[in-house]
């Protein structure tokens, strides 16, 4: 990795824009984080990072105002590792995204589809097209990103490999094409989270369709979890996300990351998280936040 993205100091140097207009993402200019915060925020400088880890201190340390990370895809499932990062990152949930992925086969000018041996690209985009891989009887080699993966393919410019990237990676890479849309099903969305230092809360007064996240460990009791949650059933609070894993070595601690619709400020909620709070030694609110219109079909 080239040090403009390996090095925080040497990358906040020579970034664009200042600490207050940049917004961070995992990944070379040109990956779908790239793409997603140029969608979610137009007027933002991109601020690319080697790491998840470094995306999260880059807001942390100042050095970006927003941070634009990836959580789960509706093909691949759950991001590695962002549930681990969340709770010690310090940061605040305060927006989510989602981004239409169109997966394209890159490759350096002149190759052709027949003359492809092997595709380079990040594993959840990998995972998202096995199918064409396999169809063209390629060897899969992951990367640590879609848009490192593609200028890798570039600065090689070796006819046999290609990578799995965004039209905005070829762009950049000076790429070609040689299949688009090669994802396995139509609809491949990823849904990001956009970080910060601050806790930013809609006005409990508006009418914004608010949704708020929390981590929560349970005491290691049977029924916990179930007397935990019933807190949501009886104030009438969705809960729209519900995952565990595991914090320690033995496997007898577990923490659940947990999204609901509901504004923080509510009754309702207050009520629920009480209870919740009761039958937990751990809890804590990552954020509350409008949510995005893209859900239900908005």
């Amino acid at each position: 990795m080239n040090a403009s993205i390996a090095d925080p100091k040497t990358r906040a140097a020579a970034a664009p824009g200042t600490p207050e207009t940049r917004i961070a993402f995992q990944g070379m200019p040109g990956a779908y984080s790239h793409l997603a915060c140029r969608e979610k925020f137009p007027a933002l400088d991109a601020y690319p990072c080697a790491t998840f880890e470094d995306a999260f201190a880059a807001v942390k340390e100042g050095h970006a105002n927003l941070g634009m990370i990836p959580i789960e895809n509706s093909l691949a499932g759950r991001v590695a590792d962002i549930h681990h990062l969340l709770p010690d990152s310090h940061l605040y949930v305060v927006g989510e995204h989602f981004h239409r992925v169109r997966h394209q086969l890159l490759a350096p000018k002149g190759a052709t589809l027949e003359g492809v041996k092997r595709v380079l690209s990040h594993e959840q985009a990998l995972s998202q097209c096995r199918g064409m891989t396999r169809d063209l009887g390629l060897e899969a080699v992951p990367r640590a990103d879609t848009a490192g993966a593609a200028r890798e393919v570039a600065e090689r410019g070796d006819p046999a490999e290609a990578a799995i990237a965004s039209t905005l990676a070829a762009e950049i890479y000076g790429l070609e094409v040689l299949r688009s849309h090669i994802e396995d099903r139509l609809g491949n969305t990823t849904r990001f989270i956009v970080m910060a230092r601050n806790r930013a809360d809609p006005d409990p007064r508006s009418e914004v369709r608010a949704l708020t996240s929390i981590i929560f460990q349970v005491r290691s009791v049977p029924a916990a979890l179930y007397k935990a949650l019933g807190g949501f059933a009886t104030n009438g609070i969705n809960v729209v996300k519900l995952e565990s894993y595991m914090t320690d070595s033995f496997f007898t601690v577990a923490q659940f990351y947990a999204e609901i619709e509901g504004h923080v400020a509510d009754p309702a909620v207050e009520r629920a998280f009480d209870e919740l709070k009761y039958f937990s030694t751990v809890f804590r609110v990552l954020g509350c936040y409008p949510a995005s219109d893209y859900r239900g079909g908005h």
